[in-house]
């Protein structure tokens, strides 16, 4: 079984990004499980000082990224940048040596969501995970209404993040294979 883990980096209840996440999960092929991580917001605020003994939610999701196979992320664009609270998140990860190599898809939401786009590809690129092209498409469903069931049914949305999801489980295979 292939697991893999999906990030939002979102905090929205009705988030293009978290919906897309929901879609990808109900359309994984068979051996393979999608978990939609959903505690980016209740993180606290990272410091360095905790970081070698972290608050116990800080270590529930590193044990679950460390398990992962890979991971996608979906994240809007806030001021040119990654939002706050997800970057907070990241920087909980960076010193964990565990996650390095780790395929990584990035899809985007919105085709002019471009600053957070390339930010968040720098910013996991120097966490040594590696972002795989294939599997980081852009697929607009920003502010469409989708809600997870359509983006399923709808073969312009489900196309391409099928085609993602199957790119970042070869991948995965891929980095396990010597």
């Amino acid at each position: 079984m292939t697991i893999l883990i999906a990030l939002s980096g979102s905090l929205r209840r009705d988030s293009a990004n978290t919906t897309l996440l929901r879609a990808a999960c109900a359309l994984a092929p068979a051996g393979v499980r999608i978990v939609l991580y959903e505690g980016v917001g209740q993180l606290p605020f990272f410091n360095p000082d905790s970081e070698t003994d972290p608050p116990p939610i800080v270590r529930e999701l590193r044990g679950l990224l460390s398990a992962a196979d890979g991971v996608i992320v979906a994240s809007p664009e806030y001021a040119h940048g990654v939002p706050g609270a997800f970057k907070n998140a990241l920087d909980w990860l960076v010193g964990c040596a565990e996650l390095g190599s780790k395929p990584v898809a990035l899809i985007n939401t919105s085709a002019r969501a471009l600053h957070a786009q390339a930010a968040l590809a720098d910013i996991v690129t120097t966490m040594g995970w590696n972002v795989i092209a294939t599997a980081s498409p852009v697929i607009a469903v920003a502010n469409k209404g989708f809600d997870a069931a359509r983006m399923v049914a709808d073969a312009e949305v489900a196309g391409p993040l099928r085609a993602a999801i199957e790119a970042l489980v070869l991948a995965t295979r891929t980095e396990c294979s010597p």
